[in-house]
């Protein structure tokens, strides 16, 4: 049975940017209607929360370029023929 060549990974299947994506677009809506439309339901009051979620938004960013940085080298160092 022959195996299948690998593919080389998309950055956009990785949905690690999909969640900062997420998080970007809710903390600018927190940003332009209030921070009250980013509150969970039942979720104690407090102030900042808008920056929680864009510092949130930077770490998934930064977590997925550098799993996809990996991903690439990973699929590089498979696939060299020497």
């Amino acid at each position: 049975m022959a195996s299948k060549a690998p593919r080389k990974p998309t950055w956009w299947k990785n949905t690690f940017f999909l969640f900062s994506a997420l998080l970007f677009l809710l903390a600018l809506w927190g940003l332009i209607a209030g921070e009250r439309v980013i509150r969970d339901p039942g979720q104690v009051r407090e102030s900042g929360l808008v920056w929680i979620y864009l510092v949130g938004g930077v770490l998934m960013l930064v977590h997925g370029m550098i799993s996809h940085q990996q991903a690439v080298q990973h699929f590089n160092e498979g696939t060299e023929e020497e």
